[in-house]
């Protein structure tokens, strides 16, 4: 079983950078492929980001692609989403994902096993 626990959001002006965190606890960091999805208010869980257990492949939903960066830190078991010229539509809970997998990054929701509880993004205008 894995543990996993976001930090870092908060309010931030349109235009600023925030960098969300993701720590892991548990079983073996490095069997796990990671993804970083969002839920607005009254929109469905979209896909954000996801790596593979190495962190050397990156996928990107074409909406943040160009701004956000996604990496891992297999050492710490720590996932980091760095999020740069924000918008307003980027507000919302983003939440890291895992699944064991020595594959490709993966991007269907439905695929990921284990949720942290989320970190409330707010992108003011």
């Amino acid at each position: 079983q894995v543990q996993l626990v976001e930090s870092g959001g908060g309010l931030v002006q349109a235009g600023g950078s925030l960098r969300l965190s993701c720590a892991a606890s548990g079983r073996t960091f490095t069997n796990y492929a990671m993804g970083w999805f969002r839920q607005a208010p009254g929109k469905e869980r979209e896909f954000v980001a996801a790596l593979d257990w190495s962190g050397s492949i990156t996928y990107y939903a074409a909406s943040v692609k160009g701004r956000f960066t996604s990496s891992r830190d297999n050492a710490k078991k720590t996932v980091y989403l760095q999020m740069n010229s924000l918008k307003p539509e980027d507000t919302a809970v983003y939440y890291c994902a895992a699944v064991q997998s020595f594959g490709g990054p993966v991007v269907a929701g439905t695929d990921y096993n284990y949720w942290g509880q989320g970190t409330q993004v707010t992108v003011s205008s």
